[in-house]
């Protein structure tokens, strides 16, 4: 039998600096309140400090320190900037989550140079040069944990999404690649892929009844998934629970990968 506080020393995160980037709404809101729930001192990141004020105030109030750093995501120079100063903060940086991210819908024959530029820049570059910067300080201290947000377009194609579907098609490859490079050395880079989630990037396929019906249907959980049903995966991805599980992308998506 275990012993008293086994969970918690499994799972909790007292004593830890997490950098949660996109968590002014949404899912990375979300994984922002769980990880600071589990005892992890937490920076949320957004382009616009408005936004990230509220969410500074909400954490604080679970007893961790926070601390908001804007950023935009689709900038290399600044996700360097976000980088530095989030390990500045407390002096160490133990758990980066590449959340932030964009889409553009349009036929893929009508898919503007523009459009997917930005995707591109936002979810591929930006999740690359924030694991370059955060793996390099991990590394040198020989721990951390990197977790990308892919998507069941890492898997799929997806429609009128040429753009997010290549992005998130390479996050995963990324990860994959990350983790043979610095598994051994004591950095885990793992990957959560969500499913059809209700949040802003959505409400096109949310607002469509043909489409929303569709999607609906493949899922074994008959529902949506909501930004809190990502809580439990990205605590355990931080965690010690996960030390041996590198280089594995994680589907929260109510069952539509095996169906």
């Amino acid at each position: 039998m275990s012993a008293p506080g086994y969970l918690e020393q499994k799972f909790g995160l007292r004593g830890k600096v997490a950098l949660v980037t996109g968590s002014s709404q949404g899912l990375g809101h979300a994984m922002a309140r769980a990880l600071a729930s589990a005892g992890a001192d937490v920076i949320v990141n957004g382009r616009d400090a408005t936004k990230l004020a509220p969410v500074v105030a909400e954490l604080s109030a679970l007893g961790v320190r926070a601390h908001a750093i804007a950023a935009d995501l689709g900038d290399r120079a600044a996700v360097q900037r976000l980088i530095a100063e989030a390990i500045g903060w407390q002096g160490h940086l133990d758990i980066l989550v590449n959340n932030a991210g964009i889409i553009r819908r349009t036929p893929a024959a009508e898919h503007s140079d523009a459009d997917w530029d930005l995707v591109l820049r936002v979810n591929l570059d930006g999740v690359f040069t924030a694991c370059r910067a955060a793996g390099s300080h991990m590394l040198a201290r020989g721990s951390g944990k990197i977790i990308n947000v892919a998507s069941l377009l890492t898997f799929f194609g997806g429609i009128t999404v040429p753009g997010y579907a290549a992005s998130k098609g390479a996050v995963g490859q990324l990860t994959k690649a990350l983790s043979n490079e610095w598994a051994g050395r004591g950095v885990n880079v793992n990957a959560i892929a969500p499913g059809y989630m209700r949040t802003a990037n959505t409400a096109a396929l949310q607002a469509d009844a043909v489409r929303s019906k569709e999607i609906l249907s493949r899922i074994p959980a008959n529902r949506w998934g909501e930004p809190g049903d990502l809580e439990g995966a990205v605590v355990f991805l931080a965690s010690a629970a996960s030390d041996y599980l590198s280089g594995h992308i994680m589907a929260v998506d109510g069952g539509w990968c095996g169906r």
